[in-house]
This record gives structure tokens, C-alpha cells and sequence, in this order.
């Protein structure tokens, strides 16, 4: 029986595709996981530099206002007293002008971006770090880069799998542009484990850096009533909500013990004054 030369070259593709993502393993000097990250760490830069101007466009762009500096210095005191200043990446902190989106995002590499909309419902500059810590936790957990390196991997096997199906015809042109939609979307959302080690990291940058830790429970507690049956934040759409995780922070808490700046007023001052402009 002859092999049709599309199955064959789509195995190809597969196994190179395979190799590629098996053999590229990496330790997390701050986690001590080893990970399948295929980038180096100034590429994950390159690409969080890159991205930024994309990501501001999408949320109104980036606020020119005192705000923006107040809210990088609490991202750098985060960083810069915290162990995540031994990763080898830039950090900066972006404050997007939607008003309507309530989220935060993390780049490769270090570009991190909260909206005006996530900032209106803090109250505490506590929670404030929570958020940037919790973010600087995927960058420094470099789950963008492993999700990354199983799109590759997955877009390997969509090739491979539009080679194999693809018979000249608009069906499987369409096969094959659903094949690919769909692995993008698989890859999209940081996994459960990836959001329960970024809470734990923000939790220890923030405890670190001088900040209590119970800022990150007022932070679930506040966008949680957000909510308030209504749509959900768009924070749960890119950050899963799992279950009982309110607990598991709440004992993460109390574990790095309590105590520490929350620093209301100071918030009040740099961005709720801000906010009622």
C-alpha cells in the first residue's frame, strides 16, 4: 500500500515539532523548576518590548499622569526588595486609560500593565501591590514562555495536521485555520497551578518588599465584589478563579505571617483624588 507523501511529511513536522519542545528545558534559578521554555530570557524581553505598545493600543493606550509614576514605584519597590530582582528581566509598570476593563496583564520579560478600570477597585496601596506582585509572579514563573513554547509546539502539530488534511480545497484551508484558532485559544489562559504559584510569589514579593500580605485577600474580596452577579471582572476571564483559591491565599498569608504597610492614605492621595478628576 503506498503512503500518501502528505502523511509522511506531516509526521515530520509532528516529530520535529516534539523534539523541538522535549528538548528544550530550562531551570528556574527563583522556582527551582525546571521548565520547557524554548525562549531565553532576552528574547523574553525582546518580545515583552515589542507587545507593549500593541497591548496599551487595545486598552485605551497608556495614561501620561503622576498615576503612572506612582504606580511604577510601587511595582519596583515590589521587585527591587523582593528576591524577584534576581530574575534576569526589565521591569516596567504601565497604567492603561480603560476606564471599563477591570485586569491586569504581564508580557514576557518584565511589561507589566493594570487598567484605570482594576485601579478604581483597590483601596489600599497593599492591594495594589498584590496585583503587581501577582504579575510579576507569572513573568518571574515565566508561564508566558512556557504557554508560548507549547503553542510552538502545538503549532507544529496543526501543521502538521493542515498537511495531512489539506486537499486543495476551501474545506481544508478552513480545517486547518480552526485547527490553529483553536490551539491559540487552548494556550491563551495561564492553567491553575500557574495562578496559584503567582499568588504565592506576589504573596512573598509583597511580604518582602514591606507590604502585608492580606492585601492580596482584600484583593480577591474586592474584585470578587465586583462581580456582584453581574458580569464577572475580565481579572477571572485571563486569571482563572479556581476553586477555593480564597482559601488557599488565606492560607498562604498566614503562613508568610502578617504585618506590613497598607498605606490607604498614600493610595488615596496618587490615585483615588486621580480617579473622581
Amino acid at each position: 500500500m503506498r503512503i500518501n507523501p502528505r502523511i509522511i511529511i506531516a509526521i515530520v513536522i509532528a516529530l520535529a515539532g516534539a523534539l523541538s519542545y522535549m528538548s528544550s528545558s530550562s531551570k528556574n534559578e527563583i522556582t527551582g523548576e525546571n521548565q520547557r521554555v524554548s525562549l531565553s530570557p532576552d528574547q523574553e524581553v525582546a518580545l515583552g518590548l515589542q507587545s507593549q505598545p500593541e497591548m496599551a493600543q487595545q486598552f485605551g493606550g497608556e495614561i501620561n499622569h503622576q498615576v503612572n509614576d506612582y504606580v511604577e514605584s510601587v511595582g519596583q519597590r515590589v521587585v527591587r526588595q523582593s528576591v524577584a530582582s534576581k530574575a534576569p528581566y526589565k521591569f516596567d509598570f504601565h497604567v492603561l486609560a480603560d476606564p471599563q476593563t477591570i485586569n491586569a496583564f504581564a508580557l514576557p520579560g518584565g511589561q507589566v500593565s493594570i487598567t484605570v478600570g482594576m485601579l478604581r477597585q483597590l483601596k489600599t496601596e497593599a492591594e495594589l501591590a498584590a496585583v503587581l506582585g501577582h504579575e510579576v509572579g507569572h513573568v518571574v514563573g515565566r508561564h508566558s514562555a512556557a504557554q508560548l513554547s507549547k503553542s510552538q509546539f502545538a503549532s507544529a502539530l496543526v501543521g502538521a495536521v493542515g498537511v495531512a488534511t489539506y486537499d486543495g480545497s476551501m474545506q481544508g484551508q478552513q480545517n486547518a485555520a480552526i485547527a490553529a484558532a483553536v490551539a491559540q485559544l487552548v494556550t491563551m489562559r495561564f492553567g491553575r497551578e500557574d495562578e496559584l504559584q503567582s499568588d504565592s510569589l506576589g504573596i512573598h514579593f509583597m511580604k518582602q518588599a514591606g507590604y502585608d500580605p492580606e492585601g492580596m485577600v482584600g484583593l480577591m474580596a474586592v474584585l470578587g465584589q465586583a462581580g456582584g452577579g453581574k458580569r464577572q471582572p475580565e481579572f477571572f476571564s485571563t486569571h482563572p478563579s479556581p476553586e477555593n483559591r480564597m482559601g488557599r491565599i488565606k492560607a498562604m498569608a498566614a503562613q508568610v505571617g502578617s504585618g506590613g504597610e497598607t498605606a490607604p492614605d498614600r493610595f488615596q492621595q496618587n490615585v483615588l483624588a486621580f480617579m473622581k478628576k
